[in-house]
């Protein structure tokens, strides 16, 4: 029966999902289902139906799973959008998960205008993030801010999308009818356009051979090795052929095609969250350099490292991606910024959980929890009593970095969702150690 109110949580009907989630809770009480201890295992980085999950999972449906997984921490991060927000915690708080939510955009960065940075092809041009939001509305000018993100993003695609259906004709697509619909709140990604494409080209080419057929002649490639009709391999072969560099639909960006990492972060830390350091694998010229890239960061407001394992390592290789690695967490903890980590799950086939037994990983799970304790810590700080992180409150409490760091982190791991409303009743002259001291 769980199986089954758990498909309703990714229904694009949010009361069908709110009533999943209450059926489920009751399911827990009546101990029709049992949930696990929580583990040493986090993801801060899970992206929803609200940008792309490859899986099609709502917030609620992450929160679930996550509770369910015995996650110590989750968060969703979704692209130029806080839809999921108020979702996905109050999801987490019925389970008794401890959560963040984060967004990522791309942004320009006028100090690495020259180097490619993590965006790959594309110079000047970064994924950069915030995380630890605690709204999804805020005043007329960092609303605006907000809803530019969404718009500018929606205009690129519907012109990507008129470049690419001239290549592709006949397979050509209705942007409202076959890439809005497949998102709850209309707001698509590449990745739903290439899964619109694939549906659309299975509708036109019926038969499998004339299907392959078709691809193989756009993708200029033999499309029966591929994964037909979406899998991966496929889409991966489409997106590179016709929307990332060098591709018919592809538009080089410059510096006014997105916000400055400077404008990004700003409203980030107005919207009282944390402006984030988000690395690939440090192969790129922007981030072979990392005391530049650090430096650039932390002078645009930067608090905050993130990291999606997964790029960077392959089990059992001792290679250049897992120096870097190595590299870039001593580093951090030189600059005393915590590391969040997550797999993203926007494209097949990618894990809900990192490998943390890894012999890559293992070694740094302490560091990687204590992270998502700082993030989780500010959250309910900052929900509650507006006493986050970069809150005046903190600036006044602690004498360094370090030490704010120790009180979030232990705050983090003592504190329970079930007891987060204790916040509200704090006043800002309270010590961290009395904060402490409420929930040993």
């Amino acid at each position: 029966m769980a199986k089954e109110i758990e498909k309703k949580l990714d229904s694009f009907d949010s009361s069908d999902r709110k009533e999943a989630l209450n059926q489920l809770r009751e399911m827990v009480d009546s101990a029709k289902v049992s949930l696990p201890e929580p583990t040493d295992q986090t993801n801060l980085h899970f992206h929803s139906f609200y940008s792309y999950n490859y899986m099609g999972y709502s917030p609620a449906k992450l929160a679930w799973f996550g509770r369910k997984e015995g996650l110590a921490v989750a968060g969703v991060v979704d692209f130029d959008v806080l839809d999921g927000l108020e979702e996905f915690l109050y999801a987490a708080k019925l389970f008794g998960l401890k959560a963040t939510v984060g967004m990522e955009s791309r942004v320009f960065v006028p100090d690495l205008a020259d180097k490619v940075i993590n965006s790959p092809g594309e110079p000047g041009i970064a994924y950069n993030m915030g995380i630890g939001f605690t709204k999804a509305e805020f005043a007329a000018d960092e609303q605006k801010f907000l809803n530019s993100l969404k718009d500018t993003a929606q205009e690129r695609n519907i012109s990507l999308a008129e470049r690419v259906n001239k290549y592709l004709a006949p397979v050509e697509l209705d942007y409202d009818k076959d890439v809005l619909s497949l998102t709850p709140a209309g707001n698509p990604t590449e990745r739903h356009i290439c899964l619109a494409y694939a549906r659309k080209a299975k509708s036109v080419f019926t038969d499998e051979k004339a299907l392959a057929d078709f691809w193989t002649e756009k993708l200029d490639t033999d499309a029966s090795q591929l994964e037909l009709p979406d899998g991966r391999s496929f889409i991966n072969a489409l997106r590179a052929k016709t929307m990332k560099q060098g591709g018919i639909g592809y538009a080089v960006p410059d510096a006014k095609s997105f916000p400055t990492m400077q404008e990004f972060n700003d409203f980030v830390i107005k919207a009282g969250a944390l402006a984030v350091l988000t690395w690939l694998d440090g192969t790129s010229d922007g981030e072979s350099d990392i005391k530049k890239l650090f430096d650039v960061n932390i002078a645009a407001g930067a608090a905050v490292v993130n990291i999606i394992p997964d790029r960077n390592f392959t089990a059992g290789v001792n290679n250049e991606k897992l120096a870097n690695l190595c590299q870039i967490v001593d580093y951090a903890g030189e600059k005393e910024m915590p590391i969040v980590v997550g797999t993203e799950m926007n494209s097949p086939g990618q894990r809900f959980i990192d490998d943390f037994k890894s012999a890559e990983l293992s070694p740094f799970i302490d560091i990687f929890r204590k992270g998502a304790w700082v993030v989780y810590a500010h959250t309910a700080l900052q929900y509650y009593g507006n006493m986050g992180y970069l809150s005046d409150w903190a600036k006044q409490e602690f004498k360094t970095v370090a030490e704010k760091n120790r009180f979030f982190e232990k705050l983090g791991e003592i504190l329970q969702p079930c007891q987060q409303e204790k916040l509200a009743k704090l006043d800002e002259n309270i010590a961290a150690d009395e904060i402490i001291n409420l929930f040993k």
